[in-house]
């Protein structure tokens, strides 16, 4: 069982005042450096049962930075998709005092008896899950009191990149026959956005040749690329009209197949990263789309959600969108084409070409204390 701490913030930092960080499409003015932190000094980690990749790490750097704005900690763990592993990090945090825990990619099967029990043994601990679905043994979606779910639109996901393949792709075609890289019962991101493919499935726009998916899950790109090769010589380039990935790792892999192979079968696929902007802008590139959300966002929400936890403000946690307080959120999906991108874009840059959702600090969760203390 491997347990590797990424991220160590050392010292404590402006306990006494907080300043600002800038994500997202806004710019945002410098907070007030005068105005003291409520929860400074607290001590936080980001959990992540996944491989690291681009994403997480963005996720990652994002955590600790939002968290040394507000005079706090966030230390940094990977459990490499090990579920067993992922609980001894969990607990162990718990044990050692810690004070709130961000928590990513927890499984269905034991996450809401795992987290409920927990908390029974440690009722001041505070929890904010990240992609993270609670069932019981029933398989009945369930809520815990004090702990906040937020999620990607993982059906908007998979809808932006079928509507995409669909109408602009293929505009003629019905259905348009795709190649779907996606593992079932895996994580509840990949379970949801299964939601949006099969809407499309099911209104006949497109029809499923075959699926795969990485044999070895920790070095997912050279297996999924491993498989595309074998996959696809058993097919004509004719069979094949797009590749669909449920993750941008399995995309490399795809693409690097497809490179080799010579062919011009385009990729479609959720998440976005440097490396993959990097391949989309190579000439002649058959990746054509990434539908997703700023990862970078996605752990500055994480942590703002936490902040506000530790300082009883539960009911500052709102849905942007309505303003009402929830204990259930999720992060709006973009789509990012390869036509959008420009020779000089990047991952830190492509906010100047995303759409205005990517990232939009109108997304993220706030009131007066954080944007006093952040900016906004």
């Amino acid at each position: 069982m491997k347990k590797t701490v990424c991220f160590l913030i050392v010292t404590i930092l402006l306990l006494s005042g907080c300043g600002s960080i800038q994500t997202g499409n806004n710019e945002q003015d410098t907070g007030n450096t005068e105005t003291a932190s409520p929860v400074s000094g607290k001590k936080t980690a980001y959990i992540l049962n996944m491989p690291s990749s681009d994403i997480f790490e963005l996720c990652a750097d994002q955590c600790t930075q939002t968290a040394q704005k507000l005079g706090m900690t966030c230390d940094v763990f990977y459990s490499d998709g090990d579920d067993e592993a992922f609980k001894k990090q969990i607990t162990d945090c718990a044990e050692s005092g810690y004070d709130g825990l961000f928590l990513s990619h927890g499984g269905e099967a034991y996450s809401f008896n795992f987290l409920s029990d927990l908390l029974k043994e440690y009722p001041d601990l505070k929890i904010v899950t990240f992609d993270t679905q609670f069932k019981d043994e029933n398989g009945e979606i369930q809520t815990i009191e004090g702990v906040t779910q937020f999620f990607q639109d993982d059906a908007g996901l998979a809808e932006e990149l079928l509507n995409y393949t669909c109408t602009q792709l293929y505009p003629d075609k019905r259905p348009v026959n795709i190649l779907k890289v996606w593992i079932p019962d895996y994580i509840a991101a990949f379970d949801r956005r299964e939601v949006g493919y099969k809407k499309y499935a099911d209104e006949g726009k497109i029809n499923t040749v075959e699926v795969i998916a990485p044999k070895d899950y920790n070095n997912a790109e050279e297996s999924v690329y491993n498989v595309m090769k074998e996959t696809l010589a058993a097919y004509s380039e004719e069979d094949i009209d797009a590749v669909w990935a449920a993750y941008d790792v399995y995309a490399q892999g795809c693409y690097k197949a497809i490179k080799e192979l010579g062919l011009k079968i385009p990729i479609v696929s959720v998440d976005l990263s440097s490396t993959d902007i990097q391949c989309m802008l190579e000439e002649g590139s058959s990746w054509k789309a990434c539908a997703c959300t700023d990862f970078k966002a996605n752990g500055e929400q994480g942590i703002r959600i936490l902040a506000l936890e530790l300082n009883g403000d539960y009911e500052d946690i709102k849905t942007p969108a309505t303003g009402e307080t929830t204990n259930y959120l999720e992060m709006p999906a973009s789509l990012i084409t390869r036509d959008m991108l420009k020779e000089n874009t990047t991952i830190e840059n492509i906010y100047d070409v995303a759409p205005k959702e990517y990232g939009d600090v109108q997304n993220y969760v706030t009131n007066d204390w954080l944007k006093a203390c952040i900016g906004y």
